[in-house]
This record gives structure tokens, C-alpha cells and sequence, in this order.
């Protein structure tokens, strides 16, 4: 029987207490761990990330984290991305180097061609594209918080749920059966944020 709470995966990278703390506001039960087997013994997986995708994959690699995640996946465990952590989720990123990410996704991971400031940094709002459980209650045109030099360039039909415009259509939430993607930070995006961790709750326990 797993354990309803929510295992947020430390490879070394992120800034895991802050999403744990946001987690705690809302009354989750979640634990910061680098233990795999907690991974796949929790109900639901959280996959933050801050920093280069390279460096992430090679961490998670590492770690076994790749096999631990697809595996809980596989039998139906939620799992969210955020930020770096939903650019992982696609199948590879031309950051740095080519580099191949978890694959639940597939699409591409790009660098912005803008005449505008990068990173895309500070408050963006979302248009809602197709509904999915992590959105529910959220309401079109809510302002969300981004910090990225990397978007997601999707190559499969019908996982955009909700995207923001810097220059160029950006997916801002993803969603694949019970694998979903936030290129924002909801920790920091206030309310909306805090709704869209309710509803992964919610679907966790």
C-alpha cells in the first residue's frame, strides 16, 4: 500500500524546501528524499528543477531516478514537473549540448530566438488551451511567475493545457495521463499556484 504523500526527488539540484514548503500551506504531506525506494513506495512524485538540463539528466541518471520514475509512472503514480523539471519530461533539449531527457513527452527543448530580455523572467499570464485536473479552478488570464531561457517545443497532439506568449507561444502546463508539466514556479505564482498544487494533491491522495 503506498503511502499517501508526495515524495519531492532530490538529484542535487533545485530549490526542493521551497516547494515543500508551499506543499506544506496547502496540506500535503510531502518529503524531500533521494531514496528510491520512498520514491516509489509515495503516492505522488514531484520533480522540481533549477539550472542546466544536462547537468539534471546526468544527475538523475546517476541516481537511478530515470528507471525509479518511469517504473512509478508505469503503474500509475502522479507525477509533476516544474520548471526544469517539466523540460525533463520531454524526449530531449538542445541546451549546452544534445542532450536526452525522460521521454514522457515528446517535443523538443529549445532555446528562446526573441527580440526580448532572456530569461523570461517575472509574471506572465496563461491562456487556457484544454482543461486537465491540475487546472481546475484556475481561471484564464491568471498571472504565474517564469524563470527560463528554455521552452518546450511539442511534437505530440493534445498535451498543451495551458500556454503564455514571450515573443513566441510557450507552453506554460502539460499534461499526459497522470504526468503533468509546469514550465512556471506555482511555489511563487501565489494563489493560482497554490490552487494548481491543491489539484495535484487532490489527485495524489
Amino acid at each position: 500500500m503506498k503511502e499517501k504523500k508526495i515524495a519531492i526527488v532530490d538529484y542535487g539540484m533545485g530549490n526542493l524546501r521551497s516547494v515543500e514548503k508551499a506543499l506544506e500551506f496547502i496540506g500535503a504531506k510531502a518529503k524531500i528524499t533521494e531514496d528510491a525506494e520512498e520514491i516509489m513506495n509515495s503516492s505522488g512524485i514531484v520533480l522540481p528543477g533549477v539550472g542546466a538540463f544536462p547537468d539534471a539528466m546526468e544527475n538523475i541518471k546517476k541516481s537511478g531516478f530515470d528507471k525509479v520514475m518511469k517504473e512509478a509512472v508505469k503503474n500509475g503514480t502522479p507525477l509533476m514537473g516544474i520548471c526544469l523539471g517539466m523540460q525533463l519530461l520531454f524526449e530531449e533539449s538542445d541546451e549546452v549540448r544534445e542532450t536526452e531527457g525522460l521521454g514522457f513527452i515528446k517535443g523538443k527543448i529549445k532555446k528562446f530566438e526573441v527580440d526580448l530580455k532572456i530569461p523570461h523572467m517575472g509574471w506572465n499570464d496563461l491562456i487556457m488551451d484544454k482543461s486537465c485536473e491540475i487546472l481546475k479552478d484556475v481561471k484564464e488570464g491568471s498571472y504565474v511567475y517564469f524563470v527560463h531561457s528554455f521552452y518546450a517545443q511539442i511534437e505530440e497532439e493534445g498535451v498543451l493545457n495551458a500556454h503564455s506568449f514571450y515573443g513566441v507561444d510557450t507552453p506554460a502546463v502539460v499534461s499526459k495521463e497522470n504526468v503533468f508539466g509546469l514550465q512556471f514556479h506555482p511555489e511563487k505564482s501565489g494563489e493560482p499556484g497554490m490552487q494548481m498544487l491543491r489539484n495535484f494533491w487532490e489527485l495524489v491522495k
